[in-house]
């Protein structure tokens, strides 16, 4: 027997589904739901079908976009000689937050995982090749996660394609800002030193 109304459980349920969101979660946004008013409700659920049925991928770069084109891709203003890979369209927000970054992004939508059976097929590769052989690109940044799946899939890139004379960057990583290097661990410490620069 469920400890709550039929109703109530299944919309617990649904919210136990979304990534980071465990059994008290759900129940306190089910609860919030209930609470609010009927056209609350509305909205939200007419928000989440409207992210479902006007949104896409950039046909350039496979951001997430409600055109045939990102609003990045769109802009002219944009650096075309440049190219930042991503694995997933969340990780533009972070480097659009700098302000430091012109150029145009490609999102891989993943990345390489031999364990979860992600290959370079799965991948979004052969559409960035694609990309750099309609020419203009100059340099590709590898902003890929700092992790081993990042890594590899990072190596990879690397190795198609510096043999087509493009310059190929990893983004630096190491310690973080506004933290003390006792509680940095071997491999952190290790890319900060690997990634110092002259003052």
């Amino acid at each position: 027997m469920p400890d709550f109304a039929e109703p109530l459980e299944r919309v617990i349920q649904q919210f136990k589904r979304l990534p980071g969101i465990g059994q008290k979660s759900a129940q306190r946004l089910a609860f919030h739901v209930l609470r609010t008013s009927r056209e609350d409700a509305a909205r939200l659920a007419e928000a989440l079908l409207d992210v479902k049925d006007n949104l896409g991928i950039c046909a350039e770069c496979n951001n997430i976009s409600d055109a045939e084109l990102c609003p990045y891709c769109r802009d002219s203003n944009r650096d075309r000689s440049q190219v930042c890979v991503v694995e997933e369209p969340h990780n533009i927000v972070g480097i659009e937050i700098t302000r430091q970054f012109f150029g145009l992004y490609h999102v891989l939508h993943g990345s390489l995982s031999p364990l979860r059976a992600i290959g370079p097929e799965q991948l979004k590769i052969k559409s960035l090749l694609q990309r750099i052989g309609s020419g203009g690109v100059e340099e590709v940044i590898l902003a890929t996660s700092p992790n081993v799946e990042g890594e590899a899939t990072a190596v990879y890139l690397s190795k198609l394609l510096k043999p087509l004379g493009l310059k190929v960057t990893r983004i630096a990583m190491g310690v973080p800002v506004g933290s003390d290097l006792e509680f940095a661990d071997e491999v952190t410490m290790w890319k900060a030193l690997e990634g110092r620069r002259e003052l």
